[in-house]
């Protein structure tokens, strides 16, 4: 089971911090992501951290997003900040590559 939270409306250039809170597997053992689905636009990855902590990101993000993970708490992070209107989309978390049902994800709004 995949649950995010921490979404919100924020005006440009303010911060959130998403969390996914998983269960039903071995959450140490999986590389995890972050995608993002805006309205009529396709899902798309934005962040991924390996089960060994390598993290990687989409251009649009780099520099501004940063994704963490604690294994102890079965637990990924996203902190984004310097948010801009087009960052406004549902969040989700899944395993990379994706393995779980998708979760209700967190709505993030970037007001300009």
């Amino acid at each position: 089971q995949l649950v995010e939270s921490g979404g919100g409306l924020v005006q440009a250039g303010g911060s959130l911090k998403l969390s996914c809170t998983t269960s039903g597997f071995i959450f140490s053992n999986h590389h995890m992501a972050w995608y993002r689905q805006a309205p009529g636009k396709q899902r798309e990855w934005v962040a991924s951290i390996t089960n060994g902590g390598s993290t990687d990101y989409a251009d649009s993000v780099k520099g501004r997003f940063t994704i963490s993970r604690d294994n102890a708490k079965n637990t990924v992070y996203l902190q984004m900040n310097k948010l801009k209107p087009e960052d406004t989309a549902v969040y989700h978390c899944n395993t990379l590559p994706t393995n779980m049902k998708w979760g209700q994800g967190t709505q993030v709004t970037v007001s300009s």
